[in-house]
C-alpha cells in the first residue's frame, strides 16, 4: 500500500538513491556529481524548514519524493516557490508522481503559498504531460541554458496556482 508523509534524515538515503541516477544519466537535472547522503539530509531539513519535503512509500520503501523552496531570494516573491518530483523507474507511469505532487500542493496551499514554478529540461515528455495535466501553464523557456552530457539544454518553465487568498495575503507559515 502506497502513502505520502513528511520526509526526513532518515530518508536522505533513499532519496540520494532515486535521485543519483537522474544526475549521472540524463539532463532532467542540471547538477553533475550526486550529493551525498548528509547533502540529501540537509536539503530535506531545509526545505521542511520554509516549504515542503514529501516521500512516497510503497510497501515501506521510498519510491518518490516531491519537495518545494524559495522561488527567488526577493521579499515579494514569498508567496510562490519552486517544486520538484522525483520517482524511481520502479514507478514512473504509476501515478507516482502525480500522488506527490498533489500532496505538495496541498501542503503548501495551507502554509499559504499561492504559486508553484517548475522547470523542466527539454526534451522531457513525461514530466512536460505531468505538469501539464496537474494545472500547469506555460510561461516561459530558457534556450539552451544549461551544458550537460556534451550538448545545450532548454528549460520550459510553467506555473500553477495553489491558493486563492485576501489581498493583502498572510505570511506564508
Amino acid at each position: 500500500m502506497s502513502k505520502v508523509r513528511d520526509a526526513s534524515a532518515a530518508d536522505a538515503a533513499a532519496c540520494a538513491a532515486i535521485y543519483a541516477p537522474y544526475v549521472t544519466g540524463t539532463a532532467i537535472t542540471f547538477e553533475l556529481d550526486p550529493p551525498t547522503v548528509d547533502e540529501m539530509a540537509e536539503r530535506i531539513a531545509k526545505a521542511q524548514s520554509t516549504h515542503a519535503w514529501l516521500v512516497l512509500e510503497d510497501d515501506d520503501q521510498v519510491v518518490g519524493y516531491a519537495y518545494a523552496g524559495p522561488m527567488k531570494p526577493r521579499p515579494a516573491y514569498r508567496w510562490s516557490c519552486e517544486v520538484s518530483v522525483y520517482v524511481a523507474p520502479t514507478h514512473h507511469g504509476t501515478g507516482a508522481g502525480r500522488t506527490l505532487y498533489n500532496a505538495l500542493f496541498d501542503r503548501l496551499s495551507q502554509r499559504g503559498y499561492r504559486t508553484a514554478v517548475a522547470g523542466v529540461t527539454l526534451p522531457n515528455p513525461a514530466s512536460e504531460a505531468l505538469h501539464k495535466s496537474l494545472g500547469f501553464d506555460p510561461i516561459g523557456t530558457y534556450r539552451d541554458i544549461g551544458w550537460k552530457l556534451d550538448s545545450w539544454h532548454s528549460v520550459a518553465w510553467s506555473q500553477r496556482p495553489l491558493a486563492k487568498q485576501t489581498d493583502p495575503p498572510e505570511e506564508p507559515c
